[in-house]
């Protein structure tokens, strides 16, 4: 089976899962805007952005390194995951970050923590240029040159199954926090992959919640990366609202183009009540706080 059609499918699992809580179309802190930014990202990047810089990325590699092709395809399966993990996952975890450090980058993603609801539909919501620069999905298409197509369509999904459950609002790790005799294991898989605590935390939209991490939890498949570089907070809680505090209402058009499109609005002024320790200039800029329960 093709791994595109199991990803629709595990999409597909967990939307019909939020259809039957009513948290999927009539979200209460949904604008009316939201569907169609969400629509038309989410299509874009899936059609057009994802499988041209994939293609890109080979076809460069091919012509700055003649003959490169395929010359990865028999190495261990578990060093082509490695792999994926280390100029993929880890990669998109510093590109994530950096979208929460420095303003430009901040006015491709801030389209994302517009939403103010956690839903499957928010999973690929963003600014349609912040993948195409995105350097976690160019060097997975210098690995798929390189001969490891075969395991990319394995990592990818696992990788989106965790991302699906991460964004959805159906909070898988809340019954498992609630078994007492589960709780080693969930120390564990907490540490390991994004979960809805976790992830939910950064799309937190008052500082003063003590669930919500907007300025880290910033891991796509593993949270690891967060807990090695110091940008953790695991509470297992859920934050009381989302998006992100002081946020100005930006339109449509320039959630999804912006510079190209502009409004009123400027990632450079965007600044919460609480972004004043460490002089941040944006709304994520600030020292996080590791907290282990």
């Amino acid at each position: 089976m093709p791994s595109s059609l199991v990803i629709l499918m595990i999409f597909a699992g967990f939307a019909l899962a939020e259809a039957m809580q009513s948290k999927l179309i009539n979200i209460r802190t949904a604008k009316p805007e939201d569907k169609w930014v969400e629509l038309v990202s989410s299509l874009f990047l899936v059609a057009l952005t994802q499988p041209a810089v994939l293609f890109a990325a080979a076809w460069l590699a091919g012509v700055l390194a003649p003959g490169s092709a395929g010359m990865l395809a028999d190495i261990p399966a578990w060093q082509a995951v490695l792999l994926f993990l280390l100029f993929d996952d880890m990669m998109q975890y510093w590109w994530h970050r950096a979208s929460h450090s420095f303003p430009w980058l901040y006015g491709l993603h801030r389209a994302h923590h517009n939403a103010e609801y956690m839903s499957i539909r928010i999973v690929y919501r963003n600014n349609i240029l912040y993948y195409l620069f995105m350097p976690s999905l160019w060097l997975s298409g210098v690995l798929i040159h390189l001969g490891l197509a075969h395991v990319y369509a394995v990592y990818i999904i696992v990788k989106l199954l965790v991302i699906f459950g991460a964004h959805s609002s159906v909070r898988w790790d809340a019954p498992l926090y609630r078994t007492r005799w589960l709780s080693p294991v969930m120390w564990v898989v907490e540490r390991t992959i994004s979960t809805p605590a976790t992830h939910f935390a950064h799309h937190g939209k008052y500082a003063s919640d003590t669930a919500t991490n907007y300025r880290g939890n910033f891991g796509n498949l593993l949270f690891f990366w967060d807990v090695l570089f110091g940008t953790a907070v695991i509470t297992r809680s859920y934050p009381k609202e989302y998006g992100v505090e002081n946020l100005a209402p930006m339109s449509l058009g320039a959630q999804l183009l912006w510079p190209v499109v502009r409004d009123a609005t400027t990632p450079y002024a965007e600044i919460p009540e609480s972004a004043a320790p460490g002089g941040a200039t944006t709304p994520e800029q600030a020292p996080p706080v590791t907290i282990s329960p």
